[in-house]
């Protein structure tokens, strides 16, 4: 498959470095020299130092043989220009990353296929779904839906106390005589390998353990982990920005209680009157005085998303030095996307990662519907529907010889979730969800094809 990515930062760069795993011919197209040149460097890829919105630029990527044009520049302006300019010129489907969020929530109104985009994508309302899915998930530190909760991924920490520590895999199981819940990926405390387990694989102490769940299972998680669950109603946004807007926003929808503190007079007036149901505070979240006057020890969860990630990162700190149960921060910088935990906050998220695996479905094979990329893991989730000529139709779980480095998650079959076991028979129409580490992704995809 022809894909070209405009735009060589962050969101484009993490994307051909997905795309570079499928041996698919990639082009990417940007204005700066020293980004290209780094990329070129690490990724098998071609590269095109030029503006994406150039026709002749575009030309000489071959955009007339493209079967996929994906614009993430940092202009959003840039993005939509070049993407119809793409589809003008022979591009199959193409995809723009927007941060405009009124796109999102209006683009069947407006119509945007019919000036040639396919699909938008705004990290920004991404990033506030994400938050509002971890606060719905209290006591877990990474979420992911999949058909609207028929199947949920969701991570945890155990601790000492967890009644799975100990235990294998298998005995785990035993403790509940209907299984709604299964470990698809393990990390081993301090070590930054990605385990896929097998029945005789033991949890130990500080492992940060991955399950898929279906309907309940997310209660009995919490009992075998020794968490108790509080619901989260009181919240303190830190930041204005767009992301804290649109969280707010969907917040107050939801019957949350929301404190929002933005350092800039016109910003918190503009969102005092824009969000009646929040309380916006005008002051300096990182001034310990004022998150103190504004009762952060009264919060259930404390969310930093305003543009410097350090003070993200130190914010939540502190917060969570004031009893705040739950702390969520945005970083920009990818490295730091990498310490999660290790450094106190609950979780942490990348919008321009999300844009990214967000991005990343539209071009699996075999079907995929959807994908994400497991928070600090070297692993994935994708989400098939089998298809009846493809080779996992009507065969057992056991007897396929599937890659030990692959695992079925859940099966959703008519709006149910289910957890599949060894004697469970795969249907045509099912929709299939499989972790898997990136080296098996092809075998993987060669069941469903």
């Amino acid at each position: 498959m022809k894909i070209i990515i405009a735009g060589a930062g962050e969101v484009g760069f993490h994307l051909a470095k997905l795309l570079s795993y499928e041996s698919q011919e990639i082009t990417l197209i940007d204005t700066r020299k020293d980004s290209l040149a780094y990329a070129g460097e690490h990724l098998d890829i071609k590269t095109i130092k030029g503006d994406a919105t150039s026709i002749s630029i575009l030309r000489e990527a071959r955009i007339g043989t493209a079967a996929l044009f994906i614009a993430v520049t940092s202009s959003e302006t840039t993005n939509i220009t070049a993407s119809v300019l793409a589809k003008q010129l022979g591009a199959q489907k193409t995809i723009a990353r927007i941060s405009n969020t009124e796109f999102i929530d209006d683009k069947e109104t407006i119509g945007f296929s019919k000036f040639g985009i396919d699909e938008l994508i705004s990290p920004e309302s991404l990033a506030a779904g994400e938050i509002e899915l971890l606060l719905n998930q209290y006591g877990f530190n990474d979420t992911y839906e999949f058909e609207e909760g028929a199947l949920t991924m969701l991570s945890l920490r155990l601790s000492r106390t967890a009644t799975f520590v100990g235990k294998t895999v298998r005995e785990a199981a035993e403790l509940y005589s209907e299984l709604h819940f299964i470990p698809i990926a393990i990390q081993r405390y301090g070590t930054q390998y990605t385990i896929i387990p097998r029945g005789d694989t033991q949890f130990k102490e500080g492992d940060t353990v991955v399950f898929m769940t279906s309907k309940g299972g997310d209660e009995e998680l919490f009992e075998l982990s020794g968490k108790v669950k509080v619901g989260i109603k009181n919240v303190m946004i830190l930041g204005g920005s767009k992301i804290g807007y649109k969280t707010a926003r969907d917040l107050c929808a939801s019957k949350f209680n929301v404190k929002l503190i933005e350092n800039k007079k016109t910003v918190a007036e503009d969102l005092a009157d824009q969000l009646p149901n929040a309380l916006v505070i005008y002051g300096d979240g990182r001034n310990v005085e004022i998150l103190q006057e504004e009762s952060i020890s009264e919060m259930d969860a404390f969310i930093s998303v305003t543009g410097n990630s350090e003070t993200n990162i130190m914010s939540c700190l502190l917060a969570k030095s004031k009893g705040v149960k739950k702390t969520i921060a945005l970083v920009e910088n990818m490295d730091y996307y990498q310490l999660s935990q290790s450094i106190g906050i609950d979780t942490l998220i990348n919008k321009k990662l999300l844009a990214a695996n967000n991005i990343f479905r539209y071009i699996r094979k075999g079907e995929v519907v959807a994908m994400t990329k497991l928070t600090n893991m070297n692993a994935e989730l994708l989400e098939f529907v089998v298809k009846p000529e493809s080779k996992i139709t009507n065969n057992q779980i056991k007897d396929l010889q599937f890659p030990k480095s692959a695992i079925f998650g859940g099966v959703i079959r008519n709006g149910e979730g289910l957890i599949p076991l060894g004697s469970f028979t795969i249907e045509a129409g099912d929709r299939v969800v499989v972790c898997c580490l990136p080296r098996s992704i092809s075998e993987v995809e060669a069941f469903f094809s």
